[in-house]
C-alpha cells in the first residue's frame, strides 16, 4: 500500500514540474511550436500558445495539489 502511494506521489510529482515546464516555455518562448514542428496552426494570431498556457497552468496547479495529498497520505502511512 505504502508503495502505491509514493509511486503516485512521484508521478503527480513529475506531472506538476512537466506542466510547469512547459507552462512557463511557452508562457517566455511563444514562437516554440513554429520554430520546432515548422508550422503556424493560429495564423500568427498566438491563440494557441495562450491556450497552452492556461491548459499548462491547470494541469500544474492540479497535479501540484494532487501530489501534495499523496505526499501527506505517504507521510501519514509511514508514521501511523
Amino acid at each position: 500500500m505504502m508503495h502505491d502511494v509514493r509511486a503516485r506521489a512521484w508521478t503527480e510529482t513529475v506531472a506538476a514540474a512537466v506542466s510547469g515546464i512547459l507552462f512557463l516555455v511557452t508562457l517566455v518562448w511563444r514562437d516554440w511550436i513554429e520554430l520546432i514542428f515548422g508550422v503556424d496552426p493560429d495564423a500568427g494570431s498566438g491563440a494557441l500558445e495562450w491556450g497552452i498556457v492556461v491548459v499548462a497552468l491547470c494541469a500544474t496547479v492540479g497535479f501540484s495539489l494532487l501530489a501534495r495529498s499523496a505526499w501527506r497520505r505517504a507521510r501519514g502511512l509511514r508514521t501511523g
